[in-house]
């Protein structure tokens, strides 16, 4: 198995989840693809980071899958969610995903940092009911040193979602020490209200539950050390977003 990208009927899968109220409205059917370009510090599937440790499935095999489930979701209110890793890293194969789950009649989600953002032509994001967009810090630094990554695409793919009306939901993990100066959260907070398509943010906070992820990997947990939020932090965090006008969870 090599590295490169598959051709769009085919992509690196590493596995499914039934889930509820976390990644969309109602119960989801939850497509993990491998391979993301970032190197988020607090990572939670460090074993969904490269492409090659994915299985290669065709298109119609993640359908066939869905189809044992699409009654039950859609009685759910639920649908299916593109997660990852990063979907937009195998645009192709994420865009033929959800077209055929559109055309089953399926409420679609895209769970992306949006960093790769550039990559989902307007198609793809025509097919796409919902983004749940991770914007993980709004300082340019603090991005970088989080994530590995630049802030001004996720930024940009957060404009261009706006102004195609496409509906997101924002997620902010909230990290002791690295995403919970309030001076950076209210830039954000402001970003965010500028945008017309935004329901809500969610305020998640950091936890540890990947950390046996990273042992059985053979690789150090980077915040192994950093505290999680206590409920206090995560309802003034909450609170900033929501005095800029924003519902906030």
């Amino acid at each position: 198995m090599t590295g490169r990208r598959p051709p769009g009927d085919t992509g690196y899968v590493h596995s499914w989840d039934l889930s509820t109220g976390v990644d969309g409205p109602g119960t989801r059917f939850v497509l993990f693809t491998s391979g993301c370009p970032l190197r988020c510090l607090y990572c939670a599937n460090p074993d969904t980071q490269r492409m090659r440790n994915g299985h290669r499935t065709t298109v119609d095999e993640v359908m066939t899958r869905i189809a044992g489930f699409r009654d039950f979701v859609r009685t759910a209110g639920g649908g299916v969610t593109l997660s990852g890793g990063e979907p937009l890293l195998q645009p192709e194969f994420t865009a033929h995903v959800l077209r055929r789950c559109k055309e089953a009649g399926l409420h679609t989600a895209l769970d992306t940092s949006g960093f790769l953002g550039a990559r989902a032509d307007d198609a793809l994001l025509a097919d796409t009911d919902l983004v749940l967009l991770d914007i993980k810090s709004f300082d340019p630094d603090g991005y970088r040193k989080l994530t590995g990554g630049e802030l001004a695409p996720t930024l940009d793919f957060a404009r261009r979602l706006d102004v195609l009306g496409v509906p997101v939901w924002i997620r902010f993990v909230l990290v002791p020490g690295l995403t919970d100066n309030e001076a950076m959260i209210d830039r954000l907070a402001a970003f965010v209200a500028g945008l017309r398509n935004v329901d809500h943010v969610d305020v998640l906070p950091f936890h540890k539950l990947g950390a046996p992820k990273y042992a059985a990997l053979g690789i150090p947990f980077p915040l192994h050390d950093t505290p999680v939020p206590d409920a206090a932090l995560v309802e003034r965090v909450r609170a900033r977003f929501q005095a800029a006008g924003l519902r906030s969870y």
